[in-house]
């Protein structure tokens, strides 16, 4: 799904909530939106693993990773497992790694910064719970977009027509 930030937040200024502008693009697809599925976890990529295997289309994942810089919470592995299985994108409050090999695939990957160190295996942490970071909360089933400009949020899907 192609959008246009800058676009939507003319249209639908009243709708709309704007995360801050602490993400950096590190995925093939420059622009993508969908519904949204939270996890929340720190250091840890169980869950980020087990919900990437699942039918992702029209969906975008959200993770707070609680702004961690230490280790990175997507890499390759993840990025491509959710790609094969539809999902128009990552957002994620922490790290990412992997990032010359992540660009080459067609998924939206926002991360906040790169490093080399790769986190965990653990399972700690809660899925489709509400999120917060960048100044706003993040509900389960609200609709995001994001593009090289930014990132907004809705409660409902937003007509990019």
């Amino acid at each position: 799904m192609e959008c246009d930030t800058s676009q939507l937040c003319d249209i639908y200024a009243d709708l709309i909530d704007v995360i801050d502008p602490i993400f950096s693009n590190y995925g093939g697809r420059h622009s993508f939106g969908g519904k949204v599925v939270t996890i929340k976890c720190f250091e840890g990529v169980g869950l980020i693993k087990k919900t990437v295997m699942t039918e992702g289309t029209n969906k975008v994942l959200v993770i707070d990773g609680g702004g961690s810089t230490r280790r990175a919470l997507i890499d390759l592995d993840i990025a491509e497992t959710a790609a094969n299985n539809g999902w128009e994108g990552i957002v994620c409050y922490g790290s990412v790694r992997d990032v010359d090999a992540i660009e080459e695939i067609d998924i939206g990957i926002q991360g906040l910064v790169s490093i080399p160190v790769g986190a965990n295996d653990n399972e700690f942490g809660e899925i489709d719970i509400a999120i917060n970071f960048g100044g706003v909360t993040i509900l389960p089933d609200d609709h995001i977009y994001a593009d090289n400009t930014g990132i907004i949020l809705s409660p409902e899907p937003l007509d990019i027509e």
